[in-house]
């Protein structure tokens, strides 16, 4: 297939663009080539990523011993007990999703057999003499 460029188009106000022209200068290079950098960066960092000015940037550099404690990307320590439960609450939701389709077979069903039977009376009785069974829970 190849690696084909995709093209992308946005809108932004006198301010901004004189901005961006501003920063491509600086740089010594086209206006194009900042969004590239930019987007290169953003999908690099999958889009953990923010623009900083440089004159910020300076003020902000780490001590060498919170450079480790800023690792990029930022992580996290989460606990066995969380990740358990997590897990716990996702089985339950495959179930319940299980139930409600079960459930809504079952009123199709019913509502088939409504359709089928205008005329008739149906007895809740007559529903377990059936080959299938429901189960409600």
């Amino acid at each position: 297939m190849g690696n084909k460029n995709k093209t992308i188009s946005f809108r932004v106000n006198e301010d901004a663009f004189a901005a961006l022209q501003d920063i491509a200068e600086e740089r010594d290079i086209s206006l194009s080539a900042v969004f590239r950098d930019y987007v290169d960066q953003l999908v690099e960092h999958d889009g953990q990523i923010s623009v900083v000015p440089d004159a910020d940037l300076e003020h902000e550099q780490p001590a060498a011993d919170d450079e480790a404690d800023l690792a990029f990307p930022p992580t996290v320590e989460v606990p066995k007990s969380f990740i358990r439960e997590h897990e716990r609450l996702e089985l339950e939701a495959d179930h319940l999703r299980e139930q409600l389709d079960e459930y809504k077979s079952y009123v199709n069903e019913l509502q088939d057999r409504l359709e089928d039977e205008q005329d008739e009376v149906l007895l809740l009785d007559e529903l377990d003499d059936d080959e299938e069974s429901y189960q409600l829970r």
